[in-house]
């Protein structure tokens, strides 16, 4: 990744909450795994699955030194016959138990039965985080949730790649750790280069 690049991606973000707010949502998430050491789990809507941030998240997880940070992709259609890493259904939520957090990434209206089973993980202990366009009743859910309006100068998927890249920065200093720039660098790579084909 070249300087402009990252001069770039620094002139879209300079003036907005968008910064602070991230790595504020990013530290959130962080701290709720690390501390209570009961994994991650991702779920996305019926109709939108998030398999770039957990790819992302897996390689946060990688970088820092931080196995719990990979996340339990939690799919509406998994198979049986789905590879391991990927065969893992909605009943993984309602299983969900204290020490576990769970990410709802949403950029529409989850449905309710997304919601019920979000409500039971919650009653049952788990923290749930929200990544949504501001669905009331999943904020509402939501121990935290970070928010993307439609009307905002980021989209959804911009805003996962931002947060990813966050929460890895509370790390090992150097020479396990990486600095900054390189981290912005790598973000505004993935922001250019076109999505996987499937996680």
């Amino acid at each position: 990744m070249d300087a402009v690049r990252v001069a770039l991606l620094r002139e879209v973000l300079a003036g907005t909450e968008w910064p602070v707010a991230t790595r504020r949502f990013a530290g959130t998430l962080r701290g709720s795994v690390v501390s209570h050491g009961g994994g991650l789990l991702l779920v996305g809507t019926q109709d939108y699955e998030p398999w770039h941030l957990a790819a992302h998240l897996v390689d946060e997880a990688a970088w820092s030194g931080t196995p719990e940070l990979s996340p339990t992709l939690v799919r509406h259609a998994a198979r049986a016959s789905d590879p391991a890493h990927l065969a893992v259904g909605l009943g993984r939520l309602s299983a969900a138990r204290r020490g576990e957090t769970l990410l709802v990434v949403s950029p529409a209206a989850p449905g309710a039965g997304l919601l019920e089973r979000v409500h039971d993980a919650r009653r049952a202990g788990a923290t749930v985080l929200a990544l949504d366009a501001g669905d009331r009743d999943l904020t509402a859910l939501a121990h935290e949730s970070l928010t993307v309006p439609e009307d905002t100068d980021l989209d959804l998927d911009t805003v996962q790649h931002l947060v990813s890249a966050a929460v890895g920065e509370n790390r090992l200093p150097a020479p396990r750790g990486r600095r900054f720039r390189d981290r912005l660098s790598r973000l505004a790579d993935q922001l250019t280069e076109p999505p996987p084909a499937r996680w």
